[in-house]
């Protein structure tokens, strides 16, 4: 099991901090808002604790759930604080109506965060193709991840599979720029008949 580290409060936090602890890892919630890092680790109970706004997570690895905008600045703000950490970067960069990418087209947001953080820290791309509602549903699927260092992967895969999911290894972190397309194909997808409830997912030989 996991110690694990969420920034943020928001549906994705709720998500993720709900199945880890089902999944028996514990879960500290950090938020620039004190009262709703409070307020999450209430509702998900089980022994859910909070930490202050960069402080020095006590989690091996740190989920970043904020937006995509704030996804940087906070690595930033957080500076060495996040050390020999596992930074895992669930982010979406779309533009205001989701029509396009609000990133250069040879990089990724978790690409830019790995530029922010302290060099130790290991980046990984993960949950992006996910709504929250899916993920909170516990079904089953297929958690799409990318990044350069293979202990961070297996760690995050380990993680992954406590949660009743599917860790699918996509390669290196430049791989980030094609699963943060993924993510705005999915959206698409959904906005034109199939509906929110979709996720990605791999099917055929070699398949669970």
């Amino acid at each position: 099991m996991s110690s694990i580290s969420i920034i943020g409060s928001g549906n994705m936090a709720r998500a993720i901090g709900t199945l880890a602890l089902e999944g028996g890892n514990t879960v500290e919630v950090m938020a620039r808002n004190p009262d709703k890092a409070a307020a999450l680790a209430r509702a998900l109970g089980n022994g859910a604790t909070t930490g202050a706004w960069r402080a020095t997570p006590t989690g091996d690895i740190v989920i970043i759930a904020v937006l995509f905008a704030g996804a940087v600045p906070v690595v930033s703000q957080y500076g060495e604080a996040l050390a020999d950490k596992i930074v895992v970067d669930i982010t979406n960069p779309f533009n205001a109506d989701a029509s396009g990418l609000a990133v250069p087209h040879d990089t990724s947001v978790a690409q830019m965060i790995a530029e922010a953080a302290p060099s130790t820290t290991r980046v990984v791309k993960a949950f992006n193709t996910l709504f929250s509602h899916v993920l909170a549903a516990g079904d089953p699927v297929d958690v799409f991840m990318a990044g350069d260092d293979t202990r961070a992967k297996a760690s995050v895969s380990a993680f992954i599979t406590t949660l009743g999911l599917r860790p699918r290894d996509a390669g290196d972190l430049s791989m980030a720029h094609w699963l943060e397309g993924a993510g705005l194909l999915e959206v698409g997808l959904a906005r034109n008949g199939l509906g929110f409830g979709i996720s990605f997912g791999v099917n055929g030989a070699g398949t669970e």
